[in-house]
């Protein structure tokens, strides 16, 4: 696999035994899951924490964020069986365009079928199952991450204890879906597209870098850009120091994933939608159990009105915000204030265990 250098050492897999049908009636076939643990599962299978990782993020939590999981931490290895797996159409070593077609012989490519958040969640459910997991303590994650954790609980209510979906939404608004579609189509434009039947060797990479430039651009704020860049410019290259900053953005992701999965996993946030035809508000309502909703004040991606309307309607919820100059990825660096965030609503949870069992 052309991404298998970017995956950890520690990773597992696991292959299920049958086929894998996905939301819009297609069937995969041969299906693996990257995965990583963390900690140990007890006896009873009713310690683990499910993290969920964002758009080009993988199953290596501990890289992205070290400061959220190890022993006294949010997501304690010593109490808690700590699992984050690699997404269903990711290109980290779960099944997605980048893998093999059991059918063909060759990669997917752009003959990769639509995917959705809930594909996504039912494929981490035959994980959890293999693994003998029998209760999700907590399941967490931020973006597109977040949307995974709320599908979790409506899908699932019998295994999730409590949900953290951060700097998120219930649906895709009109703003991201215009925003996701403006980066397809600079991947579409670059000539080496070909309708996603690139070759290895000569893959869109200027469509996909400038895909990136674009996306960063909105996981940042205009303060935290201002700060850092101002008006620098750098006479030897001939640009501002911000077109700089952007450019190897889009190069570092040019250089770790695949336009194909970009153009997959996009569109599946695009669809994202929990009411799925049905009333909206009455489905965050039907949600039961304990949230912590963390929305980010900077966030022009995902701004605070959708964190605010789903701590509205989500029953048993409360909210708490990331105060940072950071935006949109605050939940990436600001990462010693959201391990708080998390002991504390962690804490407040085994009080109230405690307290309705004593």
């Amino acid at each position: 696999m052309k991404y298998q250098h970017f995956i950890s050492p520690q990773t597992q897999y696991y292959h299920l035994s049958q086929p894998f049908e996905l939301e819009g009636g297609e069937v995969l076939t041969g299906v693996q899951v990257a995965y990583r643990t963390w900690g140990k599962l007890n006896s009873q299978g009713d310690n683990g924490v499910l993290i969920c990782h964002a758009l080009t993020g993988s199953a290596d939590a501990d890289d992205w964020w070290k400061d959220l999981l190890g022993s006294k931490k949010a997501l304690d290895s010593d109490r808690d069986f700590i699992l984050c797996s690699n997404i269903l159409g990711s290109c980290y070593g779960t099944t997605g365009a980048t893998s093999i077609n059991p059918q063909t012989g060759i990669p997917y490519g752009a003959s990769f079928p639509v995917i959705t958040i809930r594909d996504m969640v039912r494929l981490q459910a035959e994980l959890i199952k293999y693994l003998g997991i029998k209760c999700l303590q907590l399941v967490i994650g931020g973006s597109l991450g977040g949307m995974q954790v709320l599908e979790w609980a409506l899908l699932y209510p019998e295994i999730v204890r409590a949900i953290a979906p951060l700097a998120t939404s219930g649906r895709h608004s009109a703003w991201c879906i215009g925003l996701s579609e403006a980066q397809r189509q600079a991947i579409y434009a670059d000539p080496h597209w070909k309708g996603g039947n690139y070759t290895e060797e000569q893959p869109p990479k200027q469509g996909l870098a400038v895909a990136r430039m674009m996306a960063m651009s909105t996981y940042r704020y205009w303060h935290s850009f201002t700060e850092r860049f101002g008006r620098q410019y750098d006479a030897s290259a001939d640009q501002f120091a911000i077109a700089s900053y952007l450019q190897h953005h889009g190069q570092k992701l040019v250089d770790r994933f695949d336009a194909n999965t970009y153009i997959t996993l996009t569109k599946a946030m695009d669809h994202h939608d929990i009411a799925q035809g049905k009333d909206y508000e009455s489905v965050l309502q039907s949600i039961q159990q304990p949230t912590l909703v963390v929305g980010i004040d900077s966030d022009i991606l995902y701004p605070p009105i959708e964190q605010q309307e789903l701590a509205d309607f989500i029953p048993n919820s409360q909210i708490a915000w990331l105060n940072s100059i950071y935006g949109h990825d605050a939940f990436l660096i600001d990462t010693d204030a959201l391990n708080k965030l998390i002991i504390r609503f962690r804490q407040a949870l085994n009080l109230e265990f405690k307290i309705c069992n004593s």
